[in-house]
Formats: C-alpha cells, structure tokens, sequence
C-alpha cells in the first residue's frame, strides 16, 4: 500500500511540475480647398496604444464573478442536444463512481469478514465477484483508469471539442473585430502565447471543476457521513479536521505562490515575443550582423523564466511537504483508533481493512485536490489574458441601426473632417474636399501630413471625431462596415501575402472566384507570364510575407487581387513609391487598368505619378516648361489635390 502511495505520489509530482512550466515626432501643415490638417504627432505615442497582452497583479481570483460569467456560455453546448445529452450523461456517471467509491471498501471489509468466519465457498465466490466487478468499475480505486471513468473521458471529448472550437473562433473573430489602432500596437508573441495557454485552460478549468474538484467534496462529504454512521464521531471529527487542514492550507500556500506562476507567464510572454520578433526579422538581423546578440538576449529572457521556475518549484516543494504531514497525521490517528477498537472487540478485522481502503481511497483524491485547485488557480491566471483580449472594446463599431450603402455613382465627400490618434495632436483639421464620380484625385504632401489617414478613415479603419464623410450622400459612419468595404478596392505601398500560393493570394480578392477569372485578373495585372514563367506556375508559394516575390511582384499581385475584387472606388497608397523606375512604370500601365471610370484616391508625392494624372499639376508643370524665366524645382510639391476628370 505504501509503494502504490508513493508511485501516485511521484506521479503527482511529475503532473504538477509540468502544470506549473505550461506572457519622431512630425509637423505639417497642407492646405487642400481652403481648409488646413495638420499633424504634430510623435511615433512612440501613436505606438503606444492597446494591444500589449499585460498580465495582472494580485489573486487569480480577483474578478471570479466576471470570469465565471465568461465561461457559463462554455459550459452548456447551446444549440446542440447531442451535446448537451452527453453533459448529462457523464454528470451520470460521476454520480455512479461516487457510489462504486463507498460499496468498494465495504465489500473489502466483507471478503475479510466472511474469510475469518470460514464462510462458505458459494458465499465467498460470489462477494469477491461483485468485489472484483467494483474495481474493474472503479479503477484502481483512483478513479482515473476504471470502466466508468474511461467512458466518461472518451464522451467528454466531444464537449471539450466544443467548447476548445468556440472559444478559439470567438476569439479569432474578436480579434478581426479589434481596431486598425489596436492591431499596430500589439504584440503578435504575446497575442499567439495568450491565445493558447487561454483557451487550454478553458477546457482545463470545466475538467478539474467537474470532474476532479466537485467529486472529492462528495467523497469527503459522503466519508465523514458513513464513519459517523457507522463507526463513531470520532472518526468522522478525524476526518473533517485532516480535511479542513489540508484544504485550508493548501489555499494558503497557493494563494502566496501565485506571484511566482504569474512572474514566470510574464517571463514566458517575454522570451517567446523576443523569439518571434527576431524571426520576423530575419533579413534585419542578417544586414547588421546581430545573430549573437539576438541570441544573447533570447538566452537572457531564458535565464530570468528559469528564476522564476525556480521560486515556483522550491514552494511546491514546501506546500507537497505541509500536505504529506497532514495525512501522515490524519492516517495513523485513525489507524490507532481503529486498532484499538479491534483489540477489545468492538470492531472485526474486517473493518480494519475497511478504515484502511476508504481512507486511502480517500485521501487519494484529497491528494490531487491540491494539484486541481492549483492547476485551476493557475488556469485563471492563464485566462486573464484571454479574457482581456475578449473584452477588449472594438474602436470601430456599426450603428445599430446601421444599414448596406446604396451605392449609386461614387462620389466622394469629407465634410470638415476632423481626427487625431492621441487627444491634442490633431492629424486632420476641419479638412473638405469632393471625389467626383469616375474622377481621379491625388493627394500631395510631405510624409506624415495625413494623406494615408485620409485613406484609412474612407475605409472605416478609423471614425472620424469630427464631420463626416460621405458616399453618395451617405454617412459612412452609419452604414455597415462589410458593405462599405465592399466597394473599395486599396493596393497599399507595402503589399503583404499571405503565406500560400500565387492563385490563393489573387483569389483572395473575391474568394467564390473560379481559376479562369483569377488568371483573368492576373493578365490585366500584367503578372500572368511572369507567373507562368515560375516552376510551378501559379501554385507557386509565395512564402513569408510573400518575401520569395520581388516589390514588383508582389505589388502586381495585390493588383491582381484588387481587380478580382472589381471595386467601385480605387484607393492607391503610394502603390509605387517603393518600386524602381522600370518596375514602377510597368505597374503605372496595370493601375490605369484598374482606375479607368472609377472613382480613385490616390496618396502620391513622385514627380512622374503626379504628371501621370493629368491634373492641376500636371498642367502647372505645363506652364512652368513654357515659362524658361520660371525656375521652380521639379520636387516642389504643390498644395492642392490633383484631379482629372
């Protein structure tokens, strides 16, 4: 007995180790119809925003109630009465082993019994056949690895999978939902390491509660009831006081050694967000000969997880200790109890042996209870996370009332538009200006003067915190974003794909669209040989970032995808500053494609790009060529929008 006692001790150890190792500043002035915006924003500010995963001081049951409340909708599979049919059933079968637990002991007692009386054989066989059935039932009188317990497990699979499924898309969608603001400001490390700890300690948390926490109460609940009953109150006084020490103090101690698992999430977040950042840039790292000081530091974040580690299994190591002596005491006090009753014939042998399984049958469970309760404690802190990512408050919201944009000709109004990232540094300052329908406008100004905001507010990445912008005479703050955005079309200067194919990324641009309209979209793109000229043609990977495409490359396909999407207004974000010379007039031809009778915005400073739209630029560098006493540069940039009709 001893040697089982020690193997579940080492075990619970083992569990418990592995539980506890699973956290510049611009001025610019531009004058567009008459109105000024103007921006004196510094970049640590606008940088520092929401989206850093922080982890929380204090007890991991702060905040229990609102915690609690956010898992209930987890904890009963709405919509699905299969599910919720198998939720019963298992809570059934709990109740079951419950039962199996008390008749195991009593049928032990009942062998020794009927051995010492010299039963008959009949008599005997019997009882040990319904003695041998218990166990198989029960399983080792732990209850982990019986009949029941197992059928339980294997059905209860179902409702984790639920239950890991909805949380994970539910957070997934949440995080699409998040603002543009919050996304550049978060890191994807500490995001990615929330995002998994969170959701595998909501399984975790419904297990350990039901099926681990719960029962053991009923265990000790139903002892303490049958020793009083049928033995004295001195046992059960035996009992409740091992117990209420054990508890008690298991409590304590865990309570104190949440700073050190909280210490060691942060240093996890650290080390991981350090490693993930490093990798993300590879190139940088390469440029400036940094390996070894990328691997220093990564070392580094290591060294201080590891201290931290160290705390947490020095004080487990205190709190097993504490818990050993409890029921060290708590077993022999009732042993000597129990033999003493014997030696003057108030008891048999019989319930000797019958103390002895129901108590170690007992504390077995208890033993674990420190393990579940620090493991649940330890899924709350892993949640907090989780659920600040789930409450985090979505900057960019449809009005309830909000209905599709009726779209009609495409045109474009901002209306004394006012915004800023941080309060006091305005970006955009009473700004009007008009898009005619079919009419192409660029907007001209230094970097950092508001021009890619203005794209950002037409798409609702942003609302405006003053005036409005209209779409056909439509606020677009009023109607739905997904209609919105459907009419919009933005090939942006840094291009990004995803990590897939040529035709997946192209296609991306409307998903239902066939292989002949993709490859369609990519000729009037300009990219269809070059893509054809690839190995693998169009399932060619892109890699990375789309990092195995040239800028070229990759920018032809995002005007792929854009075309394949057959937007009503263009918006093109210095498209083709990042490009070389021949690159950038090749894609010039690809982007007419694209604006021909649609309305377009587009942010430009280029000399060429300027010329190219046929505006109010174009026609003073007209003037200026056939004035030779005018000597103006030809990087001076004018300061109203340019348009061409």
């Amino acid at each position: 007995m001893a040697n089982k006692y020690s193997k579940r001790q080492t075990k619970r150890n083992a569990l418990e180790n592995a539980t506890e190792q699973a956290s510049l500043a611009l001025t610019v002035e531009v004058r567009i119809t008459g109105n000024h915006f103007s921006s004196h924003l510094t970049l640590s500010d606008f940088l520092s925003t929401p989206g850093q995963v922080e982890v929380i001081s204090g007890s991991a049951w702060q905040g229990f109630r609102r915690k609690v409340c956010l898992l209930v909708p987890y904890m009963w599979p709405r919509g699905s009465v299969g599910l919720q049919a198998l939720v019963i059933l298992c809570v059934g079968l709990l109740g079951l082993e419950r039962v199996i637990n008390v008749f195991v002991p009593i049928y032990s007692r009942n062998i020794v019994n009927q051995l010492s009386a010299m039963e008959r054989w009949r008599t005997l066989a019997i009882t040990v056949c319904v003695y041998v059935l218990l166990k198989f039932l029960q399983g080792g009188g732990v209850g982990t690895s019986g009949f029941v317990s197992n059928l339980r497990s294997f059905l209860w699979t179902y409702v984790q999978q639920y239950t890991s499924r909805v949380v994970q898309v539910r957070l997934f969608a949440h995080l699409h939902d998040l603002s543009l603001r919050w996304h550049l400001g978060r890191r994807t490390g500490d995001v990615l390491r929330s995002i998994d700890r969170g959701t595998s300690s909501v399984n975790n948390l419904l297990s350990y509660v039901v099926f681990s926490i719960v029962p053991t109460i009923a265990d000790i609940i139903i002892a303490i009831i049958y020793f009083v009953t049928y033995f004295s109150a001195w046992f059960g006084l035996i009992v409740f006081i091992c117990m209420f020490l054990y508890l008690t103090i298991t409590i304590i101690i865990t309570e104190w050694r949440t700073k050190y698992r909280r210490e060691m999430n942060t240093q996890d977040n650290i080390a991981k967000s350090k490693a993930v950042d490093s990798l993300l840039n590879f190139e940088t790292v390469k440029y400036y000969n940094s390996e070894g000081f990328e691997v220093r530091r990564f070392e580094d974040a290591i060294l201080k997880y590891q201290a931290c580690e160290l705390k947490t299994n020095a004080s487990l190591a205190l709190l097993n200790q504490t818990q050993n002596l409890i029921i060290g005491l708590g077993l022999l006090a009732g042993s000597l109890l129990c033999a003493y009753y014997v030696t003057v014939d108030k008891f048999q042998v019989g319930d000797y042996v019958l103390f002895g399984t129901y108590i170690i049958q007992l504390y077995t469970p208890l033993n674990w209870f420190g393990t579940y309760y620090r493991m649940i404690q330890s899924a709350f802190v892993d949640m907090e996370s989780m659920f600040d990512l789930l409450t985090e408050e979505k900057e960019v919201k449809d009005d309830v009332n909000a209905g599709d944009l009726l779209f009609t000709e495409g045109r474009v109004d901002f209306q004394n538009v006012c915004f800023s990232y941080t309060a006091g540094k305005e970006i955009l300052s009473e700004v009007s200006f008009t898009v005619m329908p079919g009419q192409t406008v660029a907007l001209v100004g230094p970097s950092g003067s508001g021009k890619s905001t203005i794209i950002r507010l037409l798409f609702r990445f942003y609302d405006v915190q003053g005036g409005c912008i209209l779409i056909d005479g439509q606020d677009i703050s009023k109607v739905k974003q997904n209609s919105l955005r459907s009419y919009i079309g933005v090939v942006p200067q840094d291009t990004v794909l995803f990590n897939d194919n040529i035709r997946e990324n192209i296609r991306y641009g409307r998903i239902s669209a066939s292989d002949q309209e993709v490859e369609e979209a990519a000729v009037a793109a300009d990219i269809h040989h070059k893509i054809l000229s690839f190995p693998d043609g169009y399932d060619t990977e892109v890699g990375e970032r789309g990092l195995k495409l040239s800028g070229g490359e990759k920018q032809r396909v995002a005007i792929a995808r854009t075309i394949l999407k057959s937007p009503r207004i263009i918006l093109l974000d210095e498209a083709t500053s990042a490009l070389d010379s021949q690159t950038e007039c090749n894609i010039q031809a690809s982007l007419a494609k694209v604006c021909a009778n649609h309305t377009t915005l587009v942010v430009a400073h280029r000399h060429e790009e300027l010329l190219a739209m046929g505006g109010l630029y174009a026609a003073m560098w007209l003037k200026q060529q056939q004035t030779p006493e005018s000597e103006v540069s030809t990087d001076e940039q004018p300061q109203e929008p340019q348009q061409s009709g």
